[in-house]
């Protein structure tokens, strides 16, 4: 059984030991959407670090319907935050790339606002003196919902390998308010929630990842296929070996 107590003691003590070696006088720098991840990330970092040694940045791109809960996970961490609005930065992208004759397709639509938020958290971490905190969950990246080299990067990665459950339980041990560790994700382009666009719930999802069991096969078979397409984006990046 998940011991969310436990785990989040000794994230804590992972995350302490993380800034002891990789920059001792560091703040943690969180982006901060409203969802659980972030929020739980967040809260993480301020119960190894001290509030005084975390920073939030909200990313909006143009208007964000839900801002104000990222605001008030802020609010109530007690972190120091900055909002910046990434959308004339994706457009000056798009432009650009229009511009070469290139029309950006779904993909590039989904995938560049993500990487442009990476950007602009190494260039605040930068200018406050930061480590840049990963916050995926294993349920989402098994089967893919990260970008590559957006979401999906960071200096240090706390929740990684923690389920949406088990994630949802130490939101809960962290004492954040249930509205916000329940927060239904959603992609932010369809209007649909993650388990929308995947087909199956996260439940079902993380009791195959723990315990290997999907009584639908099509459903298996569908998260076998994710995981095994989406592998790339976990796996180190290959590199050449030459035989000097």
């Amino acid at each position: 059984m998940f011991d969310a107590k436990r785990i989040k003691e000794e994230a804590a003590l992972w995350i302490r030991g993380y800034f002891k070696e990789n920059g001792e006088n560091c703040r943690a720098v969180v982006g901060l959407s409203g969802g659980k991840d972030s929020s739980v990330t967040a809260a993480l970092c301020v119960e190894a670090l001290g509030a005084d040694r975390v920073y939030g940045v909200l990313m909006p791109q143009g208007v964000q319907k839900d801002i104000a809960v990222a605001e008030r996970v802020a609010d109530l961490l007690g972190i120091e935050r900055r909002t910046v609005n990434i959308a004339e930065s994706v457009e000056a992208v798009f432009a650009a790339i229009n511009g070469g004759g290139l029309t950006p397709n779904r993909q590039a639509q989904i995938n560049t606002p993500a990487r442009v938020r990476m950007a602009v958290l190494y260039a605040v971490s930068a200018i406050v003196g930061g480590r840049v905190a990963n916050t995926c969950n294993l349920s989402e990246d098994w089967v893919g919902y990260a970008t590559k080299f957006g979401d999906g990067a960071g200096d240090f990665s706390p929740l990684s390998r923690l389920t949406v459950t088990e994630v949802k339980a130490l939101g809960a041990q962290l004492n954040l308010p249930p509205e916000i560790v329940g927060k239904t994700p959603e992609d932010g382009l369809s209007g649909l929630s993650d388990e929308e666009n995947l087909g199956f719930s996260y439940d079902v999802l993380d009791r195959y990842i723990r315990e290997g069991i999907c009584e639908d096969e099509a459903v298996k078979e569908k998260i076998r296929r994710l995981n095994k397409a989406n592998l790339h984006k976990l796996n180190p990046m290959p590199c050449y070996e030459p035989n000097l």
